[in-house]
C-alpha cells in the first residue's frame, strides 16, 4: 500500500465533491458540527467551496491517495495579517474513515506545511471541534497546540 499526495486539479472536481460531502456528513455527528454548518458560507452547496479552491491562488488543495485512489484531501489558505506577515489556515482536512491510521492524513498535513513554508507563511492554524479528541491529537502530533478556545451559546433555548 503506497500513500501519496498531489495537487488537486480541474479533473478532480467529482472526487473532491464526493470527499467533501463525506466530510460534511461526518461533521454533523460531532459536537459543534451544527454550528460550523450554519456558519459555512457554502452551506447551500458545501461541496462547491472545495471545488472553487482549485482556482484560488491563495489556496492550496491537495488530494491524498492510496495506490492512486483518492481517499482524502486538505485545503489550506494563506492571508496577510496586520503585521504584514503571511499566515496559513488549514481550512479542511479529511480522510475517509477506512483509510485512516495509515499515514495519509500525516502526508497531507506535511505537504500543506511544506507549501506554507515555501510561500512564506510564518505560522499555521486550524480548528478542532470540542470533544473531537482524534482531530486534536492529530494536530498536536504535528506540533500544533491550542492558542484560543471559541465558545458558543444558543440564545433560543436549545
Amino acid at each position: 500500500m503506497e500513500e501519496s499526495v498531489r495537487v488537486a486539479g480541474l479533473a478532480d472536481h467529482e472526487v473532491l465533491r464526493s470527499l467533501a460531502a463525506e466530510a460534511r456528513a461526518e461533521l454533523s455527528g460531532k459536537r459543534g458540527g451544527d454550528v460550523v454548518d450554519r456558519l459555512d458560507p457554502h452551506r447551500a452547496d458545501s461541496r462547491a467551496g472545495i471545488v472553487d479552491a482549485v482556482d484560488d491562488p491563495d489556496a492550496t488543495l491537495l488530494l491524498g491517495d492510496i495506490d492512486g485512489t483518492p481517499v482524502g484531501y486538505g485545503l489550506m489558505t494563506l492571508r496577510t495579517v496586520v503585521d504584514g506577515s503571511s499566515h496559513a489556515t488549514v481550512e479542511e482536512i479529511f480522510v475517509l474513515p477506512e483509510a485512516r491510521s495509515v499515514g495519509v492524513g500525516e502526508a497531507i498535513i506535511e505537504a500543506l506545511l511544506d507549501d506554507a513554508r515555501e510561500r512564506g507563511a510564518v505560522a499555521v492554524q486550524s480548528t478542532a471541534l470540542p470533544g473531537d479528541r482524534a482531530t486534536k491529537n492529530f494536530f498536536e502530533s504535528q506540533g500544533m497546540v491550542a492558542r484560543s478556545i471559541l465558545v458558543h451559546r444558543w440564545l433560543d433555548g436549545r
